[in-house]
């Protein structure tokens, strides 16, 4: 069974330019973050989970406890999530936008060799991708 907690590096996209489209980032945003190669780093301390995302452009880290609801504050707007442990390789973010009531989510599957983010918008015709390798030291 994989781990979840490591540093990934990203490698690949699938479909991300029509969810960044759906969250509302602007043409030259949306290219840069496509182009990005972020480092993602996750820790668990029993329930208390941090992921730390890391490019060039910044970093963000949010803190949360799993089944907890919590704060994520995005370029735009805050918006309220809750993560949970679905099984020992899967991590499953569910979030609202307040001031919208829109939903959007992401969807972590691990394996021994990556993770694979999935990125849900109720406004994106299709779940965007995100496609990290697992970082051995």
């Amino acid at each position: 069974m994989p781990s979840i907690p490591g540093k990934y590096q990203h490698y690949k996209n699938e479909n991300i330019d029509d969810y960044f489209i759906a969250v509302g980032v602007p043409f030259m945003g949306r290219k840069m973050m496509a182009m990005s190669s972020p480092v993602m780093e996750i820790t668990m301390d029993g329930e208390n989970m941090t992921i730390k995302n890391s490019s060039l452009l910044r970093t963000v880290e949010v803190k949360f406890k799993l089944g907890e609801e919590y704060e994520e504050h995005m370029p735009s707007t805050i918006i309220k999530s809750v993560t949970k442990l679905i099984n020992d390789n899967e991590l499953e973010t569910l979030s609202v936008i307040p001031e919208t009531g829109v939903k959007c989510g992401r969807h972590y599957l691990f394996t021994d060799d990556e993770c694979v983010v999935t990125l849900t918008h109720d406004k994106a015709k299709t779940p965007g991708k995100r496609y990290f390798r697992r970082i051995v030291s």
